[in-house]
């Protein structure tokens, strides 16, 4: 027997079964074990078996076994051997791996999604005359599974092949080749067997002994069934096996069995084995050695090489039978009964390979018959077509036709965007429908005149139709094969126009199959094309898998357009699927679309008839960033360079902390990568690199690995005769010297890259392996501490009653004086006390060298005693037994708590699991007394619950506590006399807890804290009633206040435009009712003390200042009128004069927006029982786009810039009118430069610059928005110096501004101003900035942090609230105006009465006259001050809604003022007529014409100025 015909390092195979097989029947009882259930992870060595001796072989091949052959493995159970069996005059043995009983230790892991089942225990003894014999250690029952090799196979022994007589060829290959990579994760154990033993073995012509496994044969397994278990079989009597032609001895032989692998360690050859015993094989047709044969067994394979079949020679013992060679197709009773139909091909497939079908599986050996004849030639050596051949081996041409379960970026209709999940689609079939799109997107190369690309598919049908308008194919007969040349195209295989690689092309054809495939595996394949410059329309139909070819149909075509359309429906039962598309597939396909629309320049992309609304590559890479969850916004944050025609890239930060791509190689997605993305990545590693060893010194020994790790790169690129590992194309391999061109990213491109966050993940990773130098830091239990002069430490603290001592941690020393005045109340002798400065460092976030450094955390790991790393399960090795928090009530003070509680469970997070160690003190935040009864509340809701059953606290005196120096030294007493109320444990953390803090201090969790931000209610707080609080409710309900608190200081209200400081201050003005002139500082602190603002005066007078600025670049409408030097652009407003000196008034124009009909229907807010600013205000328009705001608050920040308010009009009067509004950009009042949108969400503002004096000097009158004055002069004079890096280049400038505008001329040489033309004046002059409207954050009508993608979005909301508040202001005016021709009709009345002495009470009581008037149905009607007068005094019931009438001056009963009274009734009711016919819409299009004069008078002026 020859063995020159295989080639390992050559081999390559695809493997899928897909209906099971049936056990070969057990021959014994004790043949298999009851117990026999395993894991496979091996974790110790297979040792060497014993050398033995190799006598009277004719041809034998020993192969080496390494010494380093790794395995992984974890055995639950261990395998049990079998006895030494043997099987008498049996023509056909399958023998079982055998297994050393040193082996016993060889551990694995296995873990099967189903039980095996045992099989029943025949007996089989003595067989004689038998054609097929399966022995098999095993057998599954549907089993599918995945093994990764973790540890190293240990050398086998020795063995020996002896007494083998009369051999003919042997092939010994219990083989494992060098470097040979797999990964396995078995789910059960499998039992070892001990040693079995062949012999009596003689005449045997061919012997192939097949444990083996290729030279670098790389391949993956994922099975998903479990493997039944056999019981114990025992082979007994394998003696005399006689007239034997070909023996085939099988460790593991499956019937067409397939499975798919995926290496990951390195399977080195081993040592010398041996086949041991082999003896007197006489006259054995074939002999099938199967330790392994499966009942129902269902794999799935992907291999990486091709196994080819060995060819052996042909016996020189009996010949063949015909019944041998007619059993070629059937189905053996040993193997299984059941073939699935892609079994029954692979088994045609390997009966007809051009090599020896002699080493095929067990059906080919196990035929049923007692002899086998030689097969005839024509049967063995088989030529195919080319369409056959693509038929039989699809895997070779498109791929896998099996469905295969993997996560791949689909497109997600519902939200619109790239998502990455797990998809089950079959590969084949997305390749055959990428063809056809490729072929569209090369089309465009060919044409760049094409700009529609249309795709259809219809699940339904499963017909799929690609449309492109290119130029179309030529339609005229081809000369050499005289056929058309669309037929040519499509309908012969082999035909391409990309063979010639001396012509350069970037298109992704390239082998002359493409679309031919795509057609070969359709039901229907339908060409239509035209020729304009022939007239002709040409359409042929392809059927029947273009088995058949229908005539093609030409006919005439008068249009000058030309294009070409693919319509195919696919072959489902070639791809093992039902004859439509599925859910995944159609997203997957989707996806493949968008790439088109994304890399394919200048071409309008359709999908089932929708234009998809992609315009450039970098809006196609943001579809992958909106869903990612992450730092603070990945789709901001991308950087994006058309490095040049051929190369565009994009970075964001990887999300996932593992390197990702997308990348297009001519418009062909390459999804494992390649060349071209190691290329731009290798640039931007080395960026990184320096930068990160320049940046931390101290960072030794990093990887270019663990950079790349943070990198997710977008890249599209056309590459000259691409090469690909495949006819798939997944994997760019050519070489970067080949592509044609270079992708060298500009210096800019990588600035902007070194200024993202990556820098710092990569730091924070590295920062993790310092973290055994904190262990110097370490505390321990003593009894003394030193060195730490702030700590007033308790006496027992570190000694035998250490864990009754707490320590309390205050904020500041204010708060420490406060515990130690409770001290006197319970002792030191357990309780100490240590003061922290402000607040504790986020450890979560600190650098290393941050945590080393910082003093209040190494101090507290010295009083505590605690030990980095330690797992604490009781407080007994610590000098506290608890930790108690005492902080302010306010909204800092948890965030300190927080910060604490972030602390342990980032280095200590065992001790939140022991029972009471963590604790809280708290504090009242409002206190009632009354008498000696006092009431304190711990929170605002539940102190507004009592006022509202106990009369509005009447009679009771109200303090507030904001902070703990409020509280005096008694009160300190009276806490700690009741630490049951103020002392509230901590419950131990609960499951997901640790997840909370992570999201809360963890900066990488920005959008996981942004979506938590938003799920904040307004009226949250937190419940001290409990006898524990938990981890979630203090940071759902206590820690979100801090974080919405820290937002709305920076964040506006998308309703008014206002932070809270501006709101507060409007209100002030509004409720003074300031007509004159006030000073800023004056109206800071009536500010101070009618709207109850608590930061200070200092930056509430700069809120004012700024809400008066009315300078280029500032407010477009100020809603203050300042009166002195309150700043110009010439610095920006940082040149205003002192508070104390200028004075504000509030202006015309802000009453105008702010409406004062408005203001009794706001909701107002109340702080510390005060009435204070309303929640928002509602002007007529949104102030948020007239003026604009920016901010940075807890995970979110905000930049809107200003709108021209007659755009904002326009557009709210179309809205009014049932229109859409109109897109708007961005506009500054009294800025003259241009202002033009340079993409999306994006703006270019430039200044002004123009040459003079005969082009000898250049003027600048304009500067960009938000360029100052006087910063601009500084660059000026920079350029007149020069610097280092940048000469001189200007001589000098002359300066002519006004407070209001700019007015530069600049003095050059001629060469340098000719250099600057050259360059551009403005690019030169930095003359132009960006404005995005990316990042419009602000807070909803519903207190919600919402973001907003346009200005046009946030005007469609405000909309809807200013609305339903005109509804609401029609109802009050209505009412009000009611009223008040209510009370002039009741007071007419009364006077005319009166007059004509129809109504005399003088003298009467007044409870006679109330009753007077009661009588003649005068009407009762109460203002506010008759209201309260009557809670005052009770006693006489006041006017009881009689002093409109009864306060009547006597000059009103006068015959003229009684006129006028009535002619007063008569103007309101005709007033209350025309509001009842007043639309709301109505209402506000008056109020935006009086707001349109009053802005137009002021852009009047403007003009003067």
């Amino acid at each position: 027997m020859s063995d020159s015909d295989y080639i390992p390092n050559k081999e390559k195979h695809t493997v899928k079964t897909t209906k099971p097989r049936k056990l070969a029947k057990p021959t014994t009882k004790d043949s298999f074990s009851d117990e026999e259930r395993y894991t496979v992870k091996t974790t110790k060595t297979r040792k060497i078996t014993k050398p033995s001796t190799l006598k009277d072989a004719s041809n034998v091949m020993v192969i080496d076994s390494s010494d380093e052959e790794k395995y992984g493995a974890k055995a639950t159970k261990t395998r049990k051997p079998t006895k030494t069996t043997t099987l008498k005059e049996t023509s056909n043995i399958m023998v079982l791996d055998s297994s050393s009983d040193e082996e016993d230790d060889e551990k694995y892991t296995v873990n099967p999604t189903k039980s095996r089942q045992q099989p029943k225990q025949p007996t089989l003894t003595t067989p004689k005359n038998t054609l097929n014999v399966l022995d098999s250690d095993y057998s599954s029952d549907e089993e599918e599974y995945t093994v990764k090799p973790t540890k190293s196979r240990q050398q086998l022994k020795q063995t020996t092949l002896t007494t083998l007589k009369d051999t003919s060829n042997v092939l010994d290959s219990d083989y494992s080749l060098d470097e040979e990579q797999y990964a396995v994760k078995p789910t059960k154990s499998r039992q070892q067997l001990k040693q079995t033993t062949l012999t009596a073995f003689k005449d045997t012509s061919n012997v192939l002994d097949s444990d083996y496994s290729p030279d670098e044969e790389q391949y993956t397994a994922k099975p998903t069934k479990s493997r039944q278990q056999l019981k114990q079989t025992t082979l007994t009597t394998l003696t005399t096996l006689k007239d034997t032609s070909n023996v085939l001895d099988s460790d593991y032989s499956p019937d067409e069995e397939q499975y798919t692998a995926k290496p990951t360690k390195s399977r080195q050859q081993l040592k010398q084995t041996t086949l041991t015993t082999l003896t007197t094989l006489k006259d054995t047709s074939n002999v099938l050695d199967s330790d392994y044969s499966l009942d129902e067994d269902e794999y799935t394979i992907k291999p990486t090489k091709i196994r080819k079949p060995t060819v052996k020679k042909a016996s020189s013992s009996k010949a063949p039978s015909s019944k041998a060679s007619s059993s070629k197709t059937s189905s053996s009773k040993a193997s299984s009964s059941k073939v699935t139909s892609s079994e029954a091909s692979y088994n045609k497939a390997a009966s007809n390979e051009t090599s020896s079908n002699n080493v095929t599986s067990a059906n080919s050996s196990s035929n049923g018959a007692s002899t086998q004849s030689k097969k005839p030639v024509e049967e063995v050596y088989q030529k195919k077509t080319q369409l056959e051949h693509i038929l039989l081996r699809p895997d070779t041409y498109v791929g896998s036709v099996q469905a295969s379960t993997e996560k791949l970026w689909v497109y997600d209709s519902d939200k619109r965007t790239m998502v990455y999940r797990e998809i089950t689609y079959v590969p084949g079939l997305y390749k055959i429908i990428d063809e056809i799109l490729v072929n569209a997107a090369d089309n465009k190369i060919r044409d760049p005149s094409m700009d529609t690309i249309k795709v259809d598919i219809d699940v339904e049908s499963g017909k799929i139709s690609i449309y492109n308008n290119g130029n179309g194919i030529p339609i005229e007969i081809h000369k050499e094969e005289n056929v058309y040349v669309p037929e040519l195209i499509f309908g012969h295989l082999l035909t391409s126009s990309n063979y010639n690689d001396n012509e350069k092309k970037v298109t992704g054809g390239r082998n002359g199959y493409g679309a031919k495939l795509t057609n070969i595996f359709s039901t229907e394949f339908i060409v239509e094309t035209v020729d304009s410059s022939a007239g002709k329309k040409y359409r042929q139909v392809f059927k029947d898998n273009m088995s058949v070819k229908e005539p093609p149909k030409i006919s005439s075509y008068s249009k000058k357009e030309e294009y070409t359309m693919i319509t195919f429906k696919p072959d489902f039962q070639k791809f093992n699927m039902f004859n439509e598309f599925d859910n995944d597939i159609v997203a997957l396909l989707k996806k493949r679309v968008y790439d088109l629309a994304g890399c394919v320049r200048n071409v309008k992309v359709f999908l089932n008839g929708e234009r998809l609304k992609i315009k450039n590559f970098k809006e196609y890479s943001q579809m992958y960033l909106s869903g990612n969850n992450d730092f603070v916004d990945l789709q901001s944050s991308i950087i994006y360079e058309e490095v040049n025609q051929r190369w565009e890239i994009a970075f964001v930060p990887s999300p996932e902390g593992t390197f990702q791509q997308i990348s297009f190689v001519n418009s062909i997605s390459t999804s494992k990568g390649g060349t071209h993305v190691n290329y731009v990545a290798d640039q931007i590693v080395e960026k990184f690199m320096a930068a990160v060893t320049k940046k931390a010194k101290d960072v030794k020994n990093i990887k270019k690995h663990q950079i790349k790790n943070h990198m997710w790169l977008f890249i599209n690129c056309l590459i000259e005769n691409a090469t690909f590992d495949s006819q798939t194309k997944e994997c760019l391999t050519l070489k970067a010297s080949s592509f044609g061109s270079k992708c060298n990213p500009s210096e800019t491109y990588f600035n902007k890259l070194l200024k993202s966050n990556v820098i710092e993940s990569i730091l924070d990773d590295v920062k993790h392996k310092q973290s055994k130098e904190l262990k110097k830091t370490d505390g321990r239990k003593t009894g003394r501490i030193m060195g730490i002069a702030k700590l007033d430490d308790a006496n027992n603290a570190g000694g035998k009653k250490c864990q009754d001592c707490t320590l309390i941690l205050t904020e500041g020393d204010s708060a420490k004086a406060l515990a130690v005045a409770g001290f006197s109340i319970v002792g030191r002798d357990n309780y100490g006390v240590f003061p922290l400065r402000g607040k504790l460092l986020n450890v979560r976030d600190g650098t290393h060298n941050q945590i080393m450094n910082n003093a209040e955390i190494q101090h507290i790991k010295q009083i505590l005693g605690l030990k980095q790393g330690k797992v604490y399960t009781s407080t007994g090795e610590l000098r506290y037994g608890h930790l108690m928090i005492m902080t302010d009530q306010d909204h800092d003070g948890s965030h300190i708590k927080g910060l604490i509680i972030n602390f342990l469970d980032y280095f200590f997070p065992s001790l939140l699991k022991v029972p009471g160690f963590l604790m809280e003190f708290i504090t009242p935040i409002v206190k009632c007394t009354r008498g000696n009864t006092k009431k304190s509340f711990f929170t605002l809701p539940e102190f507004a619950s009592w006022l509202e059953n106990n009369d509005n606290g009447k009679g009771w005196k109200i303090k507030y506590y904001k902070g703990l120096g409020t509280s005096t030294a008694e009160e300190a007493k009276e806490y700690f006399k009741d630490l049951r109320t103020h002392k509230k444990p901590f419950k131990t953390i609960q499951e997901g807890e640790r997840e909370l803090i992570d999201m809360a201090f963890n900066k990488k969790k920005a959008d996981d804290r942004k979506e938590w931000l938003r799920n904040y209610e307004p009226g949250t707080y937190m419940n001290h009633n409990v006898k524990e609080i938990t981890i979630t409710d203090f940071i759902n309900k206590e820690l979100i206040l801090f974080s919405r608190a820290d937002n709305e200081r920076s964040i506006p209200s998308v309703l008014d435009g206002f932070k809270p400081g501006q709101r507060k201050v409007l209100y002030t003005c509004i409720k003074n009712k300031y007509k004159n002139e006030i000073k800023v500082s004056a109206l800071a602190g009536a500010v101070l003390a009618d709207a109850a603002y608590h930061h200070g005066d200092s930056s509430l007078q700069g809120t004012i200042i700024a809400m008066a600025h009315d300078f280029v670049g500032s407010n477009n409408i100020s809603i203050l009128h300042g009166v002195g030097q309150f700043g110009t652009r010439s610095q920006g407003g940082k040149d205003a004069a002192s508070a104390r000196y200028i004075s504000i008034a509030v202006p015309k124009l802000a009453r105008m927006l702010f409406h004062p009909q408005d203001d009794v229907l706001l909701t107002y807010c109340n702080d510390d029982g005060q009435i204070v600013e309303p929640e928002w205000y509602l002007p007529i328009i949104p102030m948020i786009l007239v003026n604009g705001s920016e901010g940075i608050g807890t995970g979110w920040s905000t930049y809107i810039p200003n709108y021209n308010p007659q755009d904002i009009v326009n557009n709210l009067k179309l809205m009014i009118d049932g229109k859409e509004p109109v897109p708007m950009h961005p506009w500054y009042r009294g800025f003259r430069g241009s202002t033009e949108q340079a993409g999306k969400d994006k703006y270019k503002v430039s200044g002004i610059i123009e040459l003079v004096n005969n082009g000898t000097e250049v003027r600048i009158t304009e500067l960009p928005v938000r360029s100052w004055t006087q910063n601009y002069k500084e660059q000026l004079e920079q350029w007149i110096s020069g610097t280092e890096k940048v000469p001189a280049w200007i001589i000098g400038y002359k300066e002519n501004h006004t407070i209001t505008n700019v007015d530069f001329t600049v003095q050059l040489t001629e060469e340098k101003l000719n250099n600057a033309l050259e360059e551009g004046l403005e690019k030169k002059f930095k003359l132009s900035t960006n404005i995005n409207t990316s990042n419009m954050v602000c807070f909803d009508g519903k207190g919600r942090i919402k973001k907003y993608s346009s200005a046009e979005e946030i005007l469609l909301e405000f909309y809807d609230y200013r609305l339903e508040y005109y509804f609401k202001r029609k109802d009050h005016m209505l009412k009000v105006l009611e009223l008040e021709v209510n009370q002039l009709r009741n007071k007419a009345r009364f006077i005319q009465m009166k007059i004509e002495h129809k109504l005399e009470f003088e003298g009467f009581r007044k409870a006679e006259i109330i009753k007077l008037l009661e009588s003649e149905g005068f009407e009762r009607f109460r203002n506010a001050k008759e209201e309260k007068s009557d809670d005052e005094d009770q006693t006489d019931n006041g006017g009881d809604g009689y002093n409109y009438l009864m306060n009547t001056k006597s000059w009103s009963f006068c015959k003229e003022e009684a006129q006028k009274l009535m002619d007063k009734k008569t103007e309101k009711e005709k007033e209350l007529a025309i509001l009842r016919k007043k639309s709301p819409q109505e209402i506000w299009e008056e109020d935006l014409d009086v707001f349109l004069d009053e802005w137009n008078e002021l852009l009047n002026s403007d003009r003067k100025r």
